[in-house]
């Protein structure tokens, strides 16, 4: 019996150790970007691939809400988003892309193997839109207003439960 007693205050701190840490862990998960309500940095892309367009802040400031994609060829994650940003374009999205790090002719290959939801792609081969838009990794989305304004920022791929909100994110840019 006093043996057991010798380990009881180990216990204790273990169960509490566990209950601080439990009560520690974060409960709103969510990544708020600093360029959310600010424009978009300006910037001018050329075209990834041959025809389509390139890809500038400029298209952002038409009077309509639009996403931007930053996604790449070799980004298994972005695979994963194609349906999903296919189901955007086709319930009225207007969706552009940044292609980063990437070749042309893969990026032609992924878009012909995974379906194209893009007007637009711009070719950022050093990162440098990706990272004036606080982007750090792909794919990631953001909601842009008709004004150029960012309004959203989707972090990682998107999933079945995050096409209606990006959809009501969408209408609330208008």
């Amino acid at each position: 019996m006093r043996r057991w007693l010798l380990w009881a205050p180990l216990a204790a701190f273990a169960v509490l150790a566990g209950l601080v840490a439990y009560n520690l862990r974060p409960t709103d998960t969510t990544i708020r970007s600093r360029l959310v309500g600010k424009p978009l940095p300006e910037f001018s892309l050329p075209a990834s691939v041959s025809g389509k367009a390139g890809l500038s802040d400029a298209a952002f400031r038409d009077g309509k809400p639009k996403l931007l994609n930053v996604f790449a060829s070799w980004c298994v994650p972005c695979v994963a988003e194609a349906p999903k940003l296919l189901r955007l374009k086709e319930a009225g999205a207007d969706i552009r892309a940044v292609a980063i790090r990437d070749r042309s002719a893969d990026v032609q290959r992924f878009l012909a193997e995974n379906g194209d939801p893009y007007a637009a792609v711009g070719d950022d081969p050093t990162s440098q839109v990706q990272l004036a838009l606080g982007s750090s990794g792909v794919p990631e989305t953001f909601v842009i207003d008709g004004k150029g304004i960012i309004r959203a920022q989707h972090i990682g791929d998107i999933r079945d439960d995050d096409v209606p909100a990006l959809l009501r994110a969408l209408e609330q840019a208008r």
